[in-house]
């Protein structure tokens, strides 16, 4: 066994029925031998019966936190669960292609000395998912889902030379993105904080917004990865609860990620460069988290200090041009 499927999840049954379903529609179109973890963190609604009800038609590895352990100690658990060579961490709100198991094994097979595979995915939302029948049947995809990367070509690359807008705009923070060898990721665990996985505050430390990417970082930062352009799953949007505190995460724990990479080897030309890039929403991301402090994330920062640390950066001033074209395009359209 090459592949586990490790989904994290607290009380989103209905969208983890759909996500279940996704990866038994791959167990009908392929013969791949693969597991699923899933890791449930204590939740309360039907998530277990869901899964019990998964497990006839797939091979399941269910474990049930005895209370809420946050995310990301529940991320780094469903890895532990995991027996097979390969880890593909999804959301639970996440769909897989028809064939991308089958597809992935593939790439595995055919690329020996990579570590971390790039899997490139589709945006969807929650609405059209909830507009079919349920559990909803990955043949009613539409046939124009836009990509999450634009990037046209597969290929090897060095890890850091993912870290480029042009390959991933989130620096690999999209977990649902990454296919990557357990053992490396075991052996680097250790580089997260303990302290700050454990705070229960959402995004309240790099750490336990993005703890895969410390982890990725770390471990993968001299190995060889594979860029796939082919979308493999389907990422929906609207079901987050964190979602009004994007702006932060986007201006403020996206360019701590950049800093990470760089203390891993991440050339630091590159870094000046995805730095400014990750900057052009900055000041409207700054208005919205002080117009919205309550629920932004403004408490995690200190405005002057974030601004004066991004001043060298022309992105930081040309921001709220960008932001104006952006609306003009979409009053356009």
């Amino acid at each position: 066994m090459k592949i586990s499927i490790c989904i994290p999840t607290y009380n989103r049954a209905t969208h983890l029925r759909n996500c279940l379903n996704s990866i038994v529609r791959n167990r009908v179109n392929g013969n791949v031998d693969f597991q699923v973890c899933v890791s449930d963190n204590c939740s309360t609604d039907e998530t277990e019966q869901v899964v019990r009800c998964a497990q006839k038609d797939i091979d399941i590895k269910y474990h049930k936190n005895v209370e809420n352990i946050g995310i990301p100690r529940n991320f780094i658990n469903v890895v532990d669960m995991a027996d097979s060579e390969f880890v593909w961490l999804i959301g639970d709100d996440d769909l897989l292609m028809p064939s991308a198991i089958e597809n992935l094994a593939k790439l595995i097979t055919d690329h020996p000395n990579v570590d971390f595979f790039y899997v490139n995915s589709f945006h969807l939302t929650t609405e059209y998912v909830l507009s079919f029948p349920q559990p909803f049947d990955t043949e009613n995809l539409p046939k124009n889902m836009v990509p999450f990367s634009s990037l046209p070509y597969d290929g090897e690359m060095r890890f850091m030379d993912m870290i480029n807008p042009k390959v991933s705009f989130d620096f690999l923070g999209g977990m649902f993105l990454s296919v990557f060898r357990r053992e490396k990721w075991i052996s680097n665990i250790g580089v997260l904080d303990s302290e700050a996985i454990k705070d229960a505050r959402t995004f309240s430390h790099f750490d336990n917004t993005f703890p895969h990417v410390k982890v990725f970082a770390k471990a993968f930062s001299t190995s060889t990865a594979f860029f796939n352009s082919k979308p493999l799953g389907v990422c929906l949007t609207g079901a987050r609860e964190w979602a009004p505190m994007y702006p932060f995460v986007r201006s403020v724990r996206l360019v701590d990620a950049l800093g990470v990479y760089l203390r891993n080897g991440l050339p630091y030309m590159q870094y000046v460069i995805c730095k400014n890039y990750s900057l052009r929403h900055f000041i409207p991301d700054l208005v919205y988290m002080m117009l919205n402090r309550q629920k932004s994330g403004y408490a995690y920062i200190s405005p002057l200090k974030l601004f004066i640390s991004n001043c060298l950066y022309p992105n930081l001033y040309l921001s709220p041009v960008y932001y104006i074209i952006r609306k003009a395009k979409d009053c356009a359209n």
